[in-house]
């Protein structure tokens, strides 16, 4: 018997392997596989198996099957292929998405080290900038390293041979150690009673004199009725030790057993369950969208409905109409959208059949929502793009809410997918309708809703009656011209905060910066102080008293002088939420005050408590990021100011308009969602840009004509596919030839493509990697697929790897990017 498996490595093949006799039953389609590779221990999945193979070369055994039941099936591998193909990546490091993190088995190699003897051989070494005294030097530092980490640090991927000479000049030894699953079932150790209760009530006169903890465990178990509790539990109950179970154990009174136990994610907020009945507009909508369910019919609609519409109402109907129709539910959602006001709601409405994933849960608790969804034990997943993957089977809808959200895009490892795009097409493989909702929809989606690729849902009014709030443009500069600002706040929105405060009403203040000051500014040379790794400013953090960049994180202490120049004469500039809570707080003393960014949440429940505390009015002012723009529905707020509306739009990127226009309506529309009228107060240095005065007129179409006729022209999406490549490297001159190289290659196809000049990327140096960028715009009319544009990227990239002297450099490249920075 023979085997298929592929592997999560940049290789686009499958790898022959035999199946030793032991392993024949459960080695079957979907399931993951151990198996050597090269000099490594890797975990696969197996696509396919046959009882002969074309192979000539030796063929090594797997050596173990990692799962009971298959993780994928036939539909769901022609989604992850689609994902490999479009996105340019191996169907094996797609198929990584399929399994948590941290759930494969692996071998790392690990090198054990005689530092000593490495700083003896490095004091001998004359050429001190060689690759062999980049490895001794960082040996001398430590007794152990994984190879992987060694090869990071040195930036070299091939120094195997360095290490085999090192290994037989004495100075190391290199191991192989297997690693298990990080992410497993917890087990946790269990006892009952071993005896009928009548056998036990006849030994207690003898137990009460010497063993009083004894028969108090004892009690428990009888009143547990038979069930198993768990060990460290009762101890803890009875506060007895582990030598009496084990007493207990000995005489056969009571059995003691491991358990697998379930880690279930719960949140500190909780909603009451209001039973809601759908206005005749949310009817409307969900009527469009039945008859696709119960058909099982791929059907893609684009629902704008404005803020406090009532989307969310919408979603829960109709996942009600898909469980009566015994179908599954995958609901996606931004993760700053994710919040437990959301999750709260779905868990009231379907209770335990609901399984939220999402990136303030532990890998354990991540490892057991995933199997839970395995075993067919929950019908409806919520989570962010991740979610995506979640193994659900016979899929009936699929809602992407806030789809036009830039964080459904994978940046930062691959696939770089999209997972709104992803979702499309998925639900075209399990014949569901795909429901995208949005009150700022994409350019991209309306687009498509436009021409007839989407059907366009629209909710124009908010639910209950409830207004839209009135929008006002302050121009700061305007305004300190009249001596009418304090510090950051315009005196129109400290007196509207006053007010607010006054009638016990909530307020949420927005300003997507984290920090206190965003830059530090040398008054005599000019400096500013930036990170050691990347070139962009270092961010001033009051609360702890440090710098930090918001890049690579690194830390470093406040300088009490110039770090260029000694000058004392330095100045903080940029304002960031710990800035704005702070001046609030010498504003407002008696105001109770809460500031909502990943620098105040990151601990576990903190988001929950600060959002239950302001729905019960026990908190004034909400200060945040955009985490307060998104997913927040308190009826008791009625005013939302912005401190800065430029914090995007400035930004060197065609979409940058369009964040703003969504950010900025959005963050409006958490004020005044009741009977009581809201207000949004934008303080602004430019109040006649076009995307501000479409927020202040509220004007989502008026917006979009005039941002699809400026992409038609000047060659963007939704007319255009773009790709990003980049290469990175520490060293400035590889990865300026790497990408020079490329683009050599990529230019026979400037017929079909319009292929940007190499250049910098606009943050030229992140975590110590310089980087360059190469912008490719493929025509849709011509190249309606992308099927030119990818054979281009990767043609160009095997004749890159064939020919170039800068191979080792690291090049990647993003189809759709979400920023081109």
């Amino acid at each position: 018997m023979y085997v298929e498996v592929v592997f999560p490595l940049p290789f686009r093949k499958a790898f022959t392997y035999k199946v030793p006799r032991e392993l024949e039953s459960n080695a079957v389609f979907g399931v993951r596989a151990i198996a050597p590779f090269g000099r490594r221990t890797l975990t696969g999945f197996i696509i396919n198996i046959s009882d002969r193979t074309s192979v000539k070369e030796k063929i090594k055994p797997i050596s173990d099957i990692l799962d009971e039941a298959p993780i994928i099936n036939k539909t769901s591998l022609k989604f992850y292929q689609w994902i490999a193909d479009y996105y340019l990546c191996s169907l094996g490091e797609a198929l990584r998405l399929a399994v948590p993190h941290g759930s494969a088995v692996e071998s790392k190699r690990k090198i054990q080290i005689d530092p000593d003897f490495s700083a003896e051989l490095l004091s001998k070494e004359k050429n001190k900038s060689s690759i062999r005294a980049k490895i001794l030097t960082e040996l001398t530092k430590r007794v152990q390293i994984n190879q992987s980490y060694l090869q990071k640090l040195v930036g070299r991927k091939s120094i195997y041979s360095q290490l085999q000479t090192l290994q037989k000049e004495g100075a190391i030894t290199i191991l192989d150690a297997i690693e298990s699953a990080k992410a497993k079932p917890k087990i946790v150790k269990h006892i009952k009673l071993n005896k009928k209760v009548g056998e036990i009530y006849a030994i207690f006169p003898e137990l009460e004199t010497r063993s009083p903890k004894q028969v108090k465990i004892l009690l428990e178990l009888i009143a547990a009725k038979g069930k198993e509790l768990p060990v460290s539990n009762l101890l803890h109950k009875t506060e007895s030790s582990k030598s009496s179970v084990d007493s207990l154990e000995k005489k056969g009174l009571v059995k003691v057993i491991d358990k697998e136990v379930e880690r279930i994610y719960s949140e500190v907020y909780k909603e009451e369950h209001k039973e809601i009945t759908l206005s005749n507009k949310q009817q409307q909508v969900t009527d469009s969208i039945i008859a696709p369910i119960k058909q099982g019919k791929f059907e893609p609609f684009l629902l704008y409905g404005v803020t406090g519409s009532g989307k969310t109402q919408v979603y829960i109907e109709l996942t009600k109409i898909a469980l009566k129709n015994k179908k599954t539910v995958l609901i996606l959602v931004p993760e700053i959208s994710l919040t437990p006001q959301m999750t709260s709601r779905m868990i009231n409405n379907f209770g335990d059949t609901v399984t939220v994933v999402h990136s303030r849960m532990s890998a354990g608790e991540r490892y057991d929502a995933w199997k839970r969804v395995l075993k067919n034990k929950s019908k409806v997943v919520i989570g962010a793009r991740s979610a995506l993957f979640a193994p659900l089977k016979n899929i009936g809808l699929i809602v992407v809410d806030e789809e036009h959200d830039s964080s459904y895009k994978q940046s930062d490892s691959i696939p770089k997918y999209n997972g709104r795009d992803a979702a499309v097409y998925l639900g075209s493989l399990y014949k569901c309708p795909v429901l995208l909702g949005s009150a700022t929809p994409s350019i991209e989606s309306m687009y498509n809703a436009k021409s007839g690729k989407y059907k366009l849902l629209q909710l124009p009014d908010r639910i209950d009656d409830a207004k839209l709030p009135k929008i006002s443009l302050v121009n700061v500069q305007a305004e300190r011209k009249k001596k009418k600002m304090e510090n950051i706040f315009s005196k129109t929105l400290l007196d509207k905060i006053e007010d607010r405060l006054r009638k016990d009403e909530g307020v949420i203040i927005l300003q997507n910066r984290r920090g206190f000051s965003t830059q530090i500014f040398c008054d005599d040379c000019g400096e500013v102080e930036t990170c050691d790794n990347c070139s962009v400013p270092m961010v001033f953090h009051i609360n702890k008293n440090l710098l930090q960049c918001h890049y690579c994180g690194l830390i470093k202490d406040v300088p009490g002088a110039c770090t260029h120049c000694g000058s004392l004469g330095i100045k903080y500039f940029g304002t960031g939420t710990e800035r704005v809570e702070d001046e609030l707080e010498f504003y407002f003393r008696r105001a109770k005050i809460s500031r909502v960014d990943s620098d105040s949440i990151s601990r576990k429940a903190v988001l929950s408590k600060i959002l239950l505390s302001f729905s019960k009015g026990d908190i004034d002012i909400l200060v945040g990021t955009q985490m307060v723009s998104k997913g927040l529905d308190f009826s008791r707020v009625t005013l939302v100011g912005v401190i800065s509306a430029e914090t995007t739009l400035w930004l060197p990127d065609f979409r940058a308009d369009e964040r703003t226009f969504q950010l900025l309506t959005q963050v409006s529309g958490r004020s005044g969602r009741s009977k009581t009228p809201g207000e949004v107060i934008i303080q602004t240095h430019n109040e006649k840009h076009f995307a501000l005065q479409m927020v202040l007129k509220n004007d989502y179409f008026g917006f979009y004509h005039k941002e699809v006729a400026d992409r038609k022209k000047l060659g963007y999406p939704p007319f255009t596919r773009l790709a990003l490549i980049e290469a990175k490297d520490h060293s400035e001159k590889k990865a300026r030839g790497a990408i020079q190289d490329y683009h050599s290659q990529l230019m026979r196809y400037k017929k079909w493509l319009q292929i940007s000049e190499p250049a910098y990327a606009v943050i030229a140096r992140i975590k110590g990697n310089y980087r360059f960028h190469i912008l490719i715009k493929s025509s849709k009319e011509a190249d309606p697929g992308g099927g030119i544009l990818h054979k281009a990227i990767l043609d160009s990239f095997m004749e890159f790897n064939r020919s170039s002297r800068y191979k080792e450099v690291n090049l990647f490249y993003d189809v759709d990017p979400q920023s081109i920075m």
